[in-house]
């Protein structure tokens, strides 16, 4: 079990780290005729030191095995049998259990097709494989060959009548588009990324408190100042030290800024992919048996060798490995802590910069201690022991890993439109969930990662209280019409509409009328007279939940999207509901790719991007029917100002 973890946290992880370094294969091409309908084409294959690439006949139950196959569209030509291989290495792998199959340094690979089509002349193939050292990268490219020597023609994208006549209609002819460009989300983004700050702060704070981390805090310190020989030199290293701390933490969520300026719509279509989800879902439940104590989530033992290694070299660059050791050796603690970070910051807007800065918190909370206590040694003496507090704080963190598992199964379940996850049932597994750990801290259950007491003491008992509280709290949810607000649960659970209650209302946000097409509600705004709110929302969307039900709910505001406005809720995530055949179309961007429109959540947020300049969801555009910005886009913000911001857009439109 600890295998299959450490496999697909850092296949996953660290697949999108390399996209800020060089590809570490290259490929040269050339051709060999047979006859006139049979070729060989050749692959040389060059492959970067410690990396190697996986065969064609590696095992299927073990890292992925290449693939050759005709690129998407070529026809006219079939591949002959799987391509005859250069010299491969077999080597057992702890990992998979068995022997796998791979390339080092280079590889020659001869792919032998027959034309169908004698008259072609030139023919493109698709390579699909895994490429790995101590983390693993896909790697998918197409080549194109020419039979007769002649130059490659590289294929321009071409689409229909009808693909350009959906895309121009996609393209919307906006008056007024300079209120675009004066965004007033800067200082609202800064204050939610703040908060996410906060919240991974916190986090670092929690991993402060955990077994992995809290006994090195005197071991380090003391290790500083002694080796210094000066206060004054272990001071400064130790600060250096929590530096680095910081730095790498931050390090690890650079990569999603690169794979953003690839495409606007990556981050957004990662966070609410259903499969995507699901496996979020799988990697928390095995966080949580972690921190019960069934088993131990490690990296590779070499890793942590090889950095503790190089921390002997001296000086800054020793202290930079000591910080990365430290990253390393406490993973089985932190790991858990930093997965639900990476999750959740995936699955709130689309913005890397919520990553950065939630890892910027959980790294300069990581770090805070060990710069306090070497400024202040003598303050090491009053840190209490490590003991039985900190495995029931851990164990504590198992039943909040257990918890936050099921949120991302919720929103596979809402992408999915599986109607399995609804609302109350949602929060009947968080009562069940809350009151084991209530009974766990009462001392009624027991796990094998926690505290071995005799006698329960005052401090847990209250805490258990304050659990059960919470769960009493969370009861009223089950009901169809629940005693009290659960404000606290907004964005967490399901929308109020997906119930198993039958509310007798149109699945719009708080039983609104709204249109979930663009040219219906706007053909609807033009002939009652009324000025539009375009919703980009999605099902998978903590904030646009809080907005709708906390913000929305405010009486004065839900009167004036229901009296004032014509709602078009826009969901960017409806990847399940495919558009009528008529409807789909090939998109071209403007860098000449051709993006593939099927269903409507994929039409809903090209429709964002490309005429919005914008990814993130919640988003709320005010449109005349004559497609005129009335007034500035607006995101995530506080009652307030989203109602004065809703009564300048209905009196802009009436003037």
């Amino acid at each position: 079990m600890k295998r299959v973890i450490t496999l697909l946290l850092f296949i996953f992880g660290f697949a999108f780290t390399a996209y800020a370094q060089d590809e570490p294969v290259e490929v040269e091409t050339s051709v060999k005729k047979i006859s006139d309908t049979e070729y060989d084409l050749i692959f040389n294959v060059y492959i970067e030191d410690d990396w190697h690439l996986y065969s064609q006949y590696n095992p299927k139950d073990a890292s992925l095995p290449m693939s050759i196959k005709p690129s998407e569209g070529e026809t006219g030509f079939t591949v002959v049998g799987k391509a005859q291989e250069s010299e491969t290495t077999t080597e057992y792998s702890e990992i998979w259990g068995m022997d796998e199959t791979f390339f080092v340094e280079e590889a020659t690979l001869i792919q032998r097709i027959k034309l169908d089509d004698p008259t072609i002349t030139q023919v493109s193939l698709n390579i699909e494989a895994q490429v790995c050292k101590e983390f693993c990268l896909p790697y998918d490219d197409d080549f194109s060959f020419s039979l007769n020597g002649g130059e490659i023609v590289e294929s321009v994208a071409t689409v229909t009548k009808k693909d350009e006549q959906i895309t121009n209609s996609l393209m919307l002819d906006l008056k007024n588009k300079s209120l675009l460009e004066s965004s007033t989300d800067n200082e609202e983004n800064k204050g939610n990324l703040l908060n996410i700050f906060v919240l991974g702060f916190l986090g670092g704070l929690i991993a402060f408190l955990t077994p992995c981390v809290f006994p090195l805090i005197p071991l380090t310190v003391s290790f500083f100042n002694k080796q210094s020989g000066k206060k004054s030199k272990g001071i400064t290293n130790s600060l250096i030290y929590g530096f680095f701390i910081a730095a790498i933490y931050v390090g690890l969520s650079l990569p999603f800024h690169f794979a953003e300026s690839l495409d606007p719509e990556i981050l957004n279509t990662i966070s609410t992919n259903m499969w995507l989800n699901i496996f979020f879902f799988i990697v928390l439940i095995f966080f949580a048996g972690s921190f019960f104590g069934f088993y131990t989530i490690t990296l590779p033992s070499s890793w942590s060798s090889k950095t503790d290694n190089a921390s002997g070299i001296g000086g800054i660059f020793g202290i930079f490995f000591m910080a990365i050791t430290l990253a390393i050796v406490s993973f089985s603690c932190t790991g858990p802590i930093l997965g639900s970070l990476l999750a959740g910051s995936l699955t709130s807007d689309g913005d890397p910069m919520q990553l950065t800065a939630g890892m910027g918190g959980f790294g300069v909370a990581l770090a805070l201690p060990f710069a306090f206590f070497a400024l202040f040694p003598n303050l090491l003496k009053s840190l209490p022991k490590s003991g039985f507090w900190m495995k029931a704080v851990t164990v504590l963190l198992g039943f909040i890993e257990l918890a936050l598992a099921f949120k991302f199964l919720s929103n596979a379940d809402l992408v999915g439109n599986w109607d399995i996850l609804k609302r109350e049932v949602f929060i009947g597994i968080w009562i069940f969930i809350t009151v084991l750990a209530a009974l766990f801290l009462f001392g009624v259950i027991k796990f094998p990662g926690g505290p071995k007491v005799k006698r329960i003491s005052g401090l847990r008992i209250i805490l258990g209280l304050a659990v059960l509280g919470f769960a009493v709290y969370l009861a009223p949810g089950v009901t169809k019409k629940p005693m009290w607000s659960q404000s606290l649960l907004s964005g967490f659970a399901p929308p109020q509409f997906y119930s198993i209650y039958d509310l007798d209302n149109n699945k719009c946000p708080l039983a609104l009328n709204c249109f979930k097409d663009f040219d219906k509600g706007m053909a609807y705004a033009k002939e009652v007279g009324k000025p539009v709110l375009v919703d980009f929302t999605g099902w998978a969307c903590v904030n646009c939940r809080k907005m709708e039900e906390n913000v929305w709910s405010e009486s004065r505001i839900y009167n004036t999207l229901k009296d004032d406005y014509v709602l078009i809720s826009l969901y960017v995530d409806d990847n399940e509901n495919v558009l009528p055949t008529d409807e789909q179309f090939d998109f071209v961007k403007p860098s000449g790719k051709i993006k593939k429109i099927r269903t409507y959540g994929e039409k809903w947020a090209t429709l964002q991007t490309v005429n919005f300049k914008n990814a993130s969801q919640p988003y709320y555009v005010q449109l005349s029917p004559e497609l005129e910005v009335l007034n500035t886009p607006q995101q995530y913000t506080d009652k307030l100002t989203y109602y004065n911001w809703l009564k300048e857009g209905v009196k802009r439109y009436k003037k």
